[in-house]
């Protein structure tokens, strides 16, 4: 019998599918016990450039509204794109204009909302079929994405912005192993995007180790096209290959730095400087350009 998780066809180079459904009850619960902790200054308190505390909740809430509308409910209306503007540009307009709509909320409000729409998008994946193809995930290069991938990518936006209060109000990264091994495991499929243009003879091997029990290896591989021969330069790479055992560049890093690149809390010449780097040094600089989000 087949696999719940089976892949979608054509996306086996994203690697092994991510179950990350049973962890968005306990996310949840987690965003709401951070929210009710805070203080009245707390709220005002820079979370990421440009947005408070409150700005970066009331966001989490347009998350909400919208993955509802969309999947669950069959919403089609919504904010159009302007004439020549590019998708990245169109996520922040989009994200700004709601945050600014929602300034009157009063924090207490945004709490209760939160807690009532959060559990309604917690039940939604929790029920999703992971092989159905869903939004596309522009940082991993796949339109449409299996739902696996895609829900995995919103459990990573929740995680990070729950991090980003913490560290806004003097709490360090949570360092529970059941989500941040998800998100890492999620971030790490950027790879094969990430070194979408990088030649490499066909065969050749990247890898990525993240250190403690929430980390892991991830080695992605030059694979041929219809054209390539043995020698060939190629510009698609895979997370499906198994590991040869010699790579041509390995990249080593701490788990902090790891998640942090991939939501550039850090630039890559901060992570290549805290790294341990073994072979190739112009493809370990490639894989330390991973980017996880949009930006």
């Amino acid at each position: 019998m087949d696999s719940p998780l089976s892949d979608v066809p054509g996306h086996s180079w994203l690697g092994a599918p991510i179950d990350a459904r049973p962890l968005f009850g306990p996310e949840q619960a987690a965003l709401m016990a951070t929210l009710r902790g805070l203080t009245p200054a707390d709220w005002r308190r820079e979370a990421v450039p440009g947005w408070t505390v409150r700005d970066l909740a009331a966001h989490l809430l347009g998350d909400f509204y919208g993955r509802l509308a969309r999947d669950r409910d069959g919403q089609q209306e919504g904010p159009r794109f302007a004439p020549g503007e590019t998708f990245e540009a169109f996520i922040h307009r989009i994200n700004q204009e709601w945050v600014d709509a929602l300034s009157r909320v009063s924090p207490a409000a945004l709490v209760d909302t939160l807690d009532l729409v959060g559990a309604q998008v917690a039940r939604f994946f929790e029920t999703a079929d992971p092989d159905a193809p869903s939004l596309g995930v522009s940082w991993a290069g796949v339109d449409p994405a299996p739902m696996w991938l895609d829900s995995a990518r919103d459990l990573t936006e929740f995680w990070t912005h729950r991090q980003q209060i913490r560290h806004a109000t003097g709490h360090g990264t949570d360092p529970d192993v059941r989500f941040l091994s998800v998100v890492l495991d999620t971030f790490m499929r950027a790879l094969p995007h990430t070194l979408r243009r990088v030649d490499a003879r066909v065969g050749t091997q990247v890898q990525v180790r993240i250190e403690g029990p929430a980390g892991g290896t991830w080695t992605a591989t030059a694979t041929a096209t219809a054209t390539a021969t043995a020698t060939a330069t190629v510009d698609r790479w895979s997370l499906a290959e198994p590991e040869t055992g010699h790579p041509a560049a390995t990249v080593g890093l701490d788990p902090e730095t790891a998640w942090r690149l991939c939501t550039r809390g850090v630039q890559p010449d901060t992570a290549l400087a805290r790294a341990r780097i073994e072979g190739d040094r112009r493809l370990a600089e490639a894989a330390c350009r991973i980017v996880s989000i949009i930006y």
